[in-house]
């Protein structure tokens, strides 16, 4: 059990948004295959279809995506949340989106019947104009941003952040200093594949975001930056797929763990995890997870 922003979790384990998370029945469906926690897809203030088709492609290296933050909006949506909360037993977080303060907490209040445990503000995505990292990468917006959004809700609020900046921690503090409860690292990194038979870019998007093991120690990097420079939890996310990966990811400051690219290997990723993390910690007489929590931190 680990306690985070309030919200009490069975395990640190979490499904990151964009995967699974379009519905409530897929949300159940991880809560049931031993998450933690569940993350919705990002849900913005209109209805948006995304980027042409392919959207998606698989590398030696991870996965690179340009879906382009396709959504019902929040109005089509909050009945989704309800499902997830009447089927799951574990928290389920709003992931949202938007171009402006105004539009954040349009959708905020929007989804706020739905009564989701935490807020989860996606200004990060690396290829949806005029949304995501356009906006992440600018600190005076993300703490305008995050304060509008604390100011309207009750909820907890984490802030996703994008490595696609020179000084993450900056973006971090940003956060921290609107309100934010906790800050989620990292969102992917800007990518490109090029079929080399036609000379075109594969993804219709032309560019996107890469996730996957590749990824993993700039996350790592990233958590461990803003563990030692904030005061709220951070919640690691990128290229876990084992419970080796969560616990290196915790030791360098994360409180939990978001999965994305590895439930496509089988969505028993989170109960494996969950089960190998906790045996890790009898087998080395760690009480819990805050246990190891920046352990990284204390050995220099």
């Amino acid at each position: 059990m680990v306690k985070i922003t309030g919200i009490e979790f069975r395990n640190p384990t979490i499904l990151a948004s964009g995967i699974m998370g379009t519905t409530g029945a897929s949300l159940v469906r991880m809560a049931n295959s031993g998450a933690g926690a569940v993350v919705t897809k990002s849900i913005g203030p209109e209805p948006k279809t995304g980027h042409p088709n392919p959207s998606m492609v698989k590398l030696d290296c991870g996965f690179l995506n340009a879906m382009g933050l396709p959504n019902p909006s929040y109005a089509d949506f909050d009945n989704e949340i309800k499902i997830a909360k009447e089927g799951a037993d574990v928290p389920v977080i709003a992931s949202i989106f938007g171009g402006n303060a105004e539009e954040f907490v349009r959708v905020a209040e929007g989804l706020t019947e739905a009564k989701p445990d935490a807020f989860e503000l996606n200004v990060s995505c690396p290829h949806a104009e005029g949304y995501g990292a356009t906006i992440g990468t600018d600190s005076c917006m993300v703490e305008a941003i995050t304060a509008a959004v604390c100011d309207a809700v009750d909820a907890p609020v984490w802030v996703k952040l994008t490595p696609n900046v020179t000084d993450i921690r900056s973006i971090g503090k940003a956060a921290e200093n609107g309100g934010a409860d906790a800050v989620v690292a990292i969102n992917t990194l800007r990518g490109m594949a090029i079929d080399i038979n036609s000379g075109y870019p594969i993804l219709g998007n032309r560019f996107g975001g890469l996730s996957g093991p590749a990824v993993r120690p700039v996350a790592i990097k990233c958590v461990y930056d803003l563990y030692e420079t904030l005061e709220i939890p951070v919640i690691g996310v990128g290229g876990v797929s084992s419970w080796e990966d969560a616990v290196e990811m915790i030791m360098a400051g994360a409180s939990a763990v978001q999965i994305g690219s590895a439930v496509h290997e089988g969505i028993e990723v989170f109960g494996n995890i969950a089960t190998g993390i906790e045996q890790f910690l009898q087998d080395n007489g760690y009480a819990g997870v805050e246990d190891i929590t920046g352990l990284a931190h204390e050995v220099i």
